[in-house]
């Protein structure tokens, strides 16, 4: 497939590597796993939910990520706030639930009680911790909130990085037709394990050299149009859907349904957008429909994918029928996805392979290597360092 590819604002620094991928032993390395958690990961911005998802005073979204869970929920005040699941009494998670609604939060164990607001206001046999057990100072412990486009974000350490809407700015204007705040969920969150290195799904899904060769369906819809480009928070891909009619019946009958939509100027009624931000969520921008998906890292080699799909409320036939239709091709194309993240994963562990040359299109896992390496300089390394060498100077 003939592609589109530039780069815009990714850093005009010289990377002497900058011609190569990530080094085989970077996908399957424990202790470089745990400097991408400290670098990388805890740090960066996680989308949790829509405002919409929690609408009410109590209404909470608990999200699992490296290790920490995190309960996202609504106050009486109806500000959000984020807090670690986790009393301050003995360390117990307080919340089980995915979702739900509470009036305040109770520990299972010894019953200490959490306001929505995360102040601590209940604490049986409070006078044997004695005079100097001051409630205000074991309140849950917060963890930063940012919001942008109605869609709400969390991140476990501040490192000076830039705001959601900073990192989306460059695309600001193509966001704002799809009308993000009014968004609402077509489902629950779907999880779906993959064992594989989180970064092999990131790098799968800026590779745009892959659509020809792989995703025939993807092909038949965009013909040669699909593009790619890296800016500096952010990698945009995009493919307009042809009027040729395809010769599969599903994506023949995506093409057919399809209706006008009425906010989307007329470049829009028939692109698919996708944007991946720095390091591990997307979003997928289709006319009839939003899909957020990140991939969490469970281990060097194991990943869980978090998706859900939004979408403007419309009852019209036809666009309930684009909607089953997305899926149904979409499901195609993950399908094909997971072979192929499977088999790089596979070919991580062979002693075939060390690193792989670049090409010059491949603009966004260029940018994203580029990004590891500054972060985490022995990515640099083609071999794996000996044991320990996270703890060197």
């Amino acid at each position: 497939m003939g592609t589109e590819l530039t780069r815009r604002g990714a850093g005009t620094e010289e990377d002497p590597d900058a011609g190569w991928s990530l080094p085989a032993w970077t996908y399957v390395d424990t202790e470089f796993f745990s400097e991408e958690v400290a670098r990388i990961l805890r740090p960066s911005w996680q989308i949790v939910c829509h405002d919409s998802d929690i609408p009410a005073p109590g209404d909470f979204q608990r999200f699992d990520f490296v290790g920490e869970s995190i309960v996202l929920i609504r106050g009486a005040d109806g500000a959000v706030r984020a807090f670690a699941n986790v009393c301050r009494h003995r360390g117990a998670r307080i919340v089980d639930a995915d979702v739900g609604c509470a009036k305040k939060l109770v520990c299972p164990y010894h019953g200490w009680t959490y306001e929505l607001d995360g102040r601590l206001s209940g604490v049986p046999g409070r006078t044997g911790y004695g005079p100097a057990f001051d409630p205000v100072d074991h309140g849950l412990a917060s963890v930063e909130v940012d919001r942008w486009q109605g869609f709400l974000f969390v991140r476990l350490e501040d490192d000076g990085g830039p705001s959601v809407a900073a990192m989306m700015a460059p695309y600001a204007e193509q966001i704002a037709p799809y009308r993000f705040p009014d968004l609402r969920a077509m489902g629950r969150v779907t999880l779906r394990p993959r064992a594989v290195n989180w970064k092999i799904i990131g790098d799968n899904y800026s590779d745009g050299l892959h659509i020809a060769v792989a995703h025939p369906g993807l092909r038949r819809l965009m013909g040669d149009g699909y593009g790619v480009e890296a800016s500096a928070h952010v990698d945009r891909m995009w493919g307009p859907i042809l009027d040729l009619p395809s010769a599969n019946p599903s994506e023949r009958a995506y093409q057919h349904f399809l209706p006008t939509v009425p906010h989307l100027p007329p470049d829009r009624q028939r692109l698919w957008t996708y944007f991946k931000l720095w390091p591990n969520f997307a979003i997928d921008i289709y006319p009839d429909q939003v899909d957020f998906m990140s991939w969490l890292p469970l281990s060097p080699t194991r990943t869980l994918i978090r998706e859900i799909s939004y979408a403007v409320p419309d009852d019209r036939r036809e666009m309930k029928a684009a909607r089953y239709l997305n899926w149904r091709i979409n499901r195609q194309v993950n399908a094909e996805d997971t072979d192929l993240v499977n088999r790089v994963q596979a070919g991580m562990a062979s002693s075939g392979f060390s690193v792989g040359p670049l090409s010059e299109q491949e603009v966004a896992l260029r940018h994203f290597c580029g990004r590891v390496r500054a972060r985490i300089p022995q990515a640099r390394l083609r071999t794996a360092p000996s044991a320990g060498w996270s703890a060197r100077p």
